[in-house]
């Protein structure tokens, strides 16, 4: 068990918690990132059918259904889809273009998730811990915030949630994220599902199954 103060402490171990991570500490930033999970990255491993679509040629504030669209315009003049596809060039990562311009890697998208982990361990400023349970979180009075974790006791300047949505519970999606920021105040509005297939239990699964394979262009 451990007891220790770092600048930035991260929740969750997925592409937005490695990439801030990586972030921080080219700032100078001492970043500790806390992931439930026995292994990081994994909803990146399973990405673009294991070949992850890391991202697309045409990305534009209009992409995105934002209740804030001023903030995804902001996001995307400070880092835009061709740095990071510059980072991914630089890492010699063979990729593809498919349709809409989406873009794959060739050899896997474990390549993705190592490039991410090398930004990491380029300072030496940043820790991750795995099968790591976050219990009570507390602000400071002085500022910052007090994590209990089933791993020791923890303090920060900053924490950032980056546990992701309620998708596939079974590689850690939950609501963790939306009960914690509920809980300092930031106003959440309802979720909804988006890019999730249809599932048939009665007599259309006996009809949809002979389609299987089958695809078409609709709106």
């Amino acid at each position: 068990m451990s007891n220790s103060h770092v600048d930035v402490i991260v929740l969750g171990a997925g592409a937005s918690g490695l990439m801030l991570a990586a972030h921080a500490a080219k700032r100078g930033r001492s970043v500790l990132i806390l992931e439930k999970a026995n292994k990081i990255g994994k909803k990146i491993l399973m990405s673009g059918g294991g070949k992850c679509n890391f991202t697309n040629l045409y990305v534009e504030p209009d992409n995105y259904i934002s209740h804030n669209p001023h903030f995804v315009i902001s996001a995307l003049s400070r880092y835009s889809n061709w740095d990071f596809i510059g980072l991914v060039c630089d890492y010699k990562i063979a990729y593809e273009e498919r349709k809409h311009g989406q873009l794959f890697t060739l050899n896997g998208a474990k390549e993705i998730l190592e490039m991410l982990v090398s930004e990491c361990n380029k300072t030496q400023n940043v820790d991750i811990q795995t099968h790591c349970e976050v219990g009570q979180i507390t602000p400071l009075e002085k500022g910052g915030f007090s994590l209990n974790t089933n791993q020791g006791h923890y303090t920060c300047d900053s924490l950032v949630i980056a546990t992701g949505g309620l998708s596939i519970p079974t590689l850690g999606g939950s609501g963790f994220g939306y009960e914690l920021a509920q809980k300092f105040g930031h106003q959440v509005f309802p979720t909804r599902a988006g890019l999730v297939p249809f599932t048939f239990s009665d007599h259309i699964k006996e009809v949809t199954t002979r389609l299987s394979g089958n695809a078409l262009d609709v709106t």
